[in-house]
């Protein structure tokens, strides 16, 4: 069983991934039972076969690619305790974007998993926007990783984690 970072914690993952290969398609793609995590994609198509293992068992969630959008699951956002935001590189950031618009304007309050090529140096960030747990890169420490969460003690700008920016947190004197 693979690791993960969950709620600044590392713990064991019992999810798997569903990833696609060039000769699978969406729409017949045999979705194996246990806890899966589907592309948008599969979801969209074979939502009719898999909406009752969502709802009865939350076997199932759902993961998007970086050129997707939320508001391509917002119906069905209630239906999912875990989302997951695949990062097929380090320097894609569209994924950050996917996490603030499903906190922020979709009111998700599930899991929120950074997956893909997800580093140390993308954590702080990535919490910042929303996502409360990260699939690191196989190749990398974990135990190393979790430290990006606290690499910064301060934050200047607004966010999900941060509603008011630093200058109207801090009292000046002297002025």
């Amino acid at each position: 069983m693979t690791k993960i970072i969950k709620d600044r914690a590392i713990i064991e993952d019992d999810w798997e991934i569903l990833q696609l290969s060039e000769d699978d398609t969406a729409d017949a793609i045999e979705v194996p039972e246990g806890k899966v995590i589907v592309p948008l994609k599969v979801w969209q198509l074979q939502r009719d076969k898999l909406i009752q293992r969502a709802r009865d068992s939350a076997e199932i969630a759902v993961w998007f690619s970086s050129n997707e959008q939320a508001k391509e699951l917002q119906s069905d956002l209630p239906l999912f305790n875990l989302l997951a935001v695949d990062f097929p590189k380090f320097a894609d950031g569209r994924g950050y974007s996917i996490a603030y618009n499903l906190r922020t304007r979709f009111n998700y309050t599930g899991e929120l998993r950074a997956i893909g090529d997800v580093l140390r140096d993308q954590l702080f960030y990535m919490q910042r926007v929303g996502f409360n747990s990260f699939a690191v890169r196989a190749d990398k420490n974990i135990h190393d990783a979790i430290k990006g969460l606290t690499d910064f003690s301060e934050k200047y700008q607004t966010s999900v984690d941060e509603k008011n920016p630093l200058f109207r947190r801090v009292e000046r004197t002297g002025i």
